[in-house]
């Protein structure tokens, strides 16, 4: 019996230790400081508790659906001119409402076959419709132009992540909204910047080398009359991203560039970004390519020699430079950059670009200062409720509440090395997961003590007592637990944010319960008992 104690006594107490590993690491030192150090490194506090930044984003999934019915009218132009389709021209009528709809005009009857031969090959995921006066109508199947939204989201959301990431943010929150349509919510605790975030956020970062055929302009107006009114085809007129032309009071004024609509390469060919320095030691961004992306930029280099090419990022032209030679696959972007934005621009280009803009809906900043005093406030309370608690258990089962006592505060240990070990974030529902877990280890152990108690009454020996009441009182207990574990793995799946802080620490709580209101709770009472003559009664409950 005794060796029989002494095993399970020493599995309580390796599990111990191990859970105080998880809540304190290796202390540096164990002064109290120390430890309040240990335990603040490996339990990470929430947006509610540490202060940052709170965001809900909306996708804006339509600039999605646009790119690719742009990429689709591409192919289609190419795919037409190689079958010798004819057509008039081809339109999007509602990019607003439809943004997948795509029009083909003026197609002879003759070519209708081949039409749908080839919108069938080259694009699958659309439908093709033949309207009146030889019109046709293509529209994105309503399955695929939900999952390419979803998409979006999904792509949104790992981008943003990426860039969040680089940043250094511990324990970011970032995933799709419940309570909105294709939304997005991003909790950042301990960020001292929001606007930088933000600004980092929504910038799409897509980066284009494009030849420049004219420019720069002061305004569009001159860029017209330079070209009689028509700007060549395949030309876009797009502005200067920083400004560098001084008007006659020494400030900067606008400036136009007329620009190629293809693109010698993308950010899609990027295979690194990094910040740099240029000739003149000003900041620059530095990137190389893929072998496949490098092979198409020494193409375009060495076809235009002596050539201009401009660097346009967001649509906005930042550099603009003579091809001296052929260039393979190796860049540079220079131009009046800080620092920072150097910084930040290489980052962006690494993360990749936005598969569509995306709108704040919500923007709400926590102070660090209100997130000490939340925690101030929830530790007093839990303290309060705990003390108040031991105090009824000894004042009401006398000996035996010291047992749940014991039990009590080793389930707090055992939680609190649940949330080291896991990494999961204390919010502050969560410091209300954990009185609620304080009030279910007490329900046990009253389950388990009352059983007890009426075993003892109908004249058991104190042994048996203990036996069968925490054989009889297990199943009510798991039972009750099982019950709560599920509806808190629903609030975990389906909540957001504090929700799923509240869940986490009941959950975690819950497990540590059923430990130690029947391991350790039991191993007491075995113990008490092993020291008593046989058949004496020995339990003050």
């Amino acid at each position: 019996m005794k060796q029989k104690l002494a095993l399970k006594a020493v599995f309580i107490l390796a599990v111990l230790l191990v859970f105080l590993y998880g809540m304190l690491g290796l202390p540096k030192n164990w002064s109290r400081q120390g430890l309040l150090a240990a335990i603040q490194q490996r339990i990470h506090l929430g947006l509610d508790l540490k202060g940052g930044t709170h965001l809900i984003l909306q996708v804006m999934v339509n600039d999605a659906v646009i790119a690719d019915s742009e990429r689709a009218i591409k192919r289609l132009r190419e795919e037409l001119r190689q079958r010798n389709i004819n057509y008039e021209d081809i339109t999007k009528p509602d990019p607003a409402g439809q943004p997948d709809r795509i029009v083909i005009r003026g197609v002879p009857p003759e070519s209708t076959s081949d039409l749908r031969s080839l919108v069938s090959d080259s694009l699958p995921e659309y439908d093709a419709v033949p309207g009146a006066q030889n019109t046709w109508t293509l529209s994105m199947k309503p399955s695929l132009l939900a999952d390419l939204k979803r998409r979006a989201v999904t792509q949104a959301i790992e981008t943003i992540r990426n860039r969040i990431d680089q940043l250094g943010v511990t324990e970011p929150t970032i995933q799709e909204h419940g309570l909105g349509e294709y939304q997005i919510l991003v909790q950042l605790p301990g960020v001292d910047d929001p606007a930088r975030v933000k600004e980092i956020m929504q910038s799409t970062a897509m980066l284009q080398i494009r030849q420049s055929m004219g420019g720069p302009y002061s305004s569009e107006q001159e860029a017209l009359a330079a070209h009689n009114g028509v700007l060549p085809p395949d030309t876009v007129l797009l502005r200067g991203a920083t400004g560098q032309r001084r008007n006659e009071g020494g400030g900067s004024a606008d400036e136009y560039w007329l620009i190629s609509r293809a693109s010698a390469v993308t950010g899609r060919d990027l295979r690194d970004a990094q910040s740099t320095r240029d000739e003149n030691n000003r900041p620059a961004v530095s990137f190389s390519l893929t072998g496949d992306g490098g092979r198409r930029f020494a193409a375009f280099t060495g076809a235009h020699v002596g050539d201009m090419l401009a660097v346009v990022l967001d649509n906005k032209v930042v550099e603009v430079a003579t091809i001296q030679e052929q260039i393979r696959d190796q860049g540079r972007i220079t131009g009046s950059f800080t620092e920072q934005r150097v910084k930040d621009v290489a980052m962006l280009l690494r993360s990749g670009a936005l598969p569509a803009s995306i709108r704040y809906l919500e923007a709400r900043t926590v102070g660090p200062s209100l997130g000490a005093e939340s925690i101030r406030q929830g530790l007093t309370t839990s303290m309060i409720g705990l003390v108040l608690v031991m105090a009824f258990m000894l004042f009401y089962y006398r000996g035996a509440g010291i047992n749940a006592n014991l039990a009590m505060l080793l389930n707090v240990l055992i939680l609190l090395g649940f949330l080291g070990f896991s990494g999961a974030t204390l919010t502050l529902p969560g410091i209300a997961g954990v009185i609620l877990t304080i009030g279910m280890g007490v329900d046990s152990n009253v389950l388990i003590f009352e059983r007890i108690k009426e075993e003892m009454k109908a004249g058991k020996t104190a042994t048996a007592a203990v036996d069968q009441g925490f054989s009889r009182a297990w199943l009510t207990i798991v039972d009750t637990h099982i019950t709560t574990i599920v509806a808190a793995l629903l609030l975990f799946f389906f909540g957001t944010g504090p929700v799923r802080g509240f869940a986490v620490t009941l959950v975690f709580g819950l497990l540590a319960n059923l430990f130690t209101a029947v391991m350790v709770s039991r191993l007491i009472f075995d113990w008490i008992l092993s020291r008593k003559p046989r058949g004496e009664v020995a339990l003050s409950i």
